[in-house]
């Protein structure tokens, strides 16, 4: 009688991976105003340490609902913004730290990296005036897929009504050109397109606006997208904060970082992006040879020591297969495929069974 178990050779199991995509999009209605009149919304939930904060798909307090993304906002010590008298200055010193050695990391000498526009992380401009879109598990799964993203925002002059004109942010080729330099993973820059919208295009000149970390799902949005000297979409006299009458600039000091987030938030006009999900897979080969598997150690398949589903002696022995039980080397049963019906097994006939384990 063959043994119940069989030892599988490397020539038995491959592995795979696959990439599954989802596409996401986020409306500026969603954002602000579906479910109550901006600054205020039943789906905006802000926290009493004024350090971030988070949007819903619905409102919060309902069970239905589903956390999107928090927004933050911040600046470095040597920031220009930074003073003793700039709102919560402290607190967006510490935010922007935070998010600048989890994504760039420190240099040689234990120094936080600051943003850095081409990359590069050594020389040139950097981005000091960011706010922070940190994307939720939930949409973004394992990644953000690359060359997908898209964030069109309100570009108009009036605060009141900022969606007359609106300017496009892409990474645009980034799935050809991203960077691998970041101790959270892969990311690629923001490229920002002409004020009349239309197809996304890499602008030779003075185009990177923000960076995107695809594995953190984190989106750093310089605020020189809507006062910087080489784009010029909005001057830096225009009332970014409704009411108040601030410029990015100005709101990045002496708006709250909660105030900051809406008046952002009101200039969304729409998020899109698809993630990705890896899909690792180890197939096993599970191959039943003709002189294998033909008995069965199932206490029902004797009777008064007889096979009951032999006639007579001279009968071939026969089996009937109903699962694959996958063992560790010490014989611990750690996974069981079942098959869809049993299937005959006898010593004139033999088969492969392809078993595929998903992680």
């Amino acid at each position: 009688m063959a043994s119940s178990f069989k030892t599988l050779s490397a020539n038995d199991v491959v592995s795979t991976r696959n990439l599954l995509h989802e596409s996401i999009p986020i409306t500026g209605t969603i954002i602000s105003g579906t479910y109550g009149t901006w600054p205020n919304g039943t789906n905006i939930k802000n926290y009493a340490h004024g350090m971030f904060q988070s949007v819903y798909d619905y409102p919060y307090l309902s069970s239905s609902a589903n956390h999107i993304f928090d927004l933050t906002c911040g600046y470095p010590a040597t920031s220009s913004l930074s003073s003793s008298t700039a709102t919560q200055n402290a607190k967006k010193i510490n935010i922007y730290n935070e998010m600048a050695q989890v994504l760039v990391g420190f240099d040689q000498n234990g120094n936080i990296r600051r943003f850095d526009r081409d990359g590069d992380l050594t020389s040139g401009p950097k981005f000091d005036d960011a706010v922070f879109i940190n994307f939720t598990r939930l949409l973004a799964k394992d990644e953000i897929k690359k060359g997908s993203f898209t964030l069109t925002l309100g570009a108009t002059s009036a605060s009141a009504t900022p969606m007359t004109n609106t300017i496009l942010l892409k990474d645009y080729n980034a799935e050809n050109s991203y960077k691998v330099n970041s101790p959270a993973g892969e990311y690629g820059i923001l490229y920002l397109t002409n004020p009349a919208g239309g197809v996304a295009t890499k602008n030779p000149t003075g185009s990177a606006a923000g960076l995107i970390y695809y594995q953190a799902g984190i989106v750093v949005l310089s605020s020189s997208v809507f006062n910087g000297p080489d784009r010029g979409y909005l001057s830096s006299s225009v009332g970014f904060t409704p009411g108040a009458g601030y410029s990015i600039t100005g709101s990045l000091v002496s708006a709250s970082i909660s105030g900051t987030c809406d008046s952002l938030r009101h200039r969304i006009a729409n998020i899109q992006f698809n993630n990705s999900t890896e899909l690792n897979s180890t197939v096993y080969f599970c191959r039943a040879n003709h002189n294998e598997f033909n008995y069965s150690s199932n206490k029902t398949y004797l009777s008064s020591s007889r096979l009951v589903v032999k006639n007579n002696s001279q009968d071939n022995p026969v089996a009937y297969p109903t699962a694959v039980g996958l063992y560790s080397p010490d014989n611990e049963l750690m996974a069981v495929a079942k098959l869809s019906e049993p299937l005959k097994k006898d010593p004139t006939n033999e088969f492969t069974l392809r078993v595929r384990l998903d992680y």
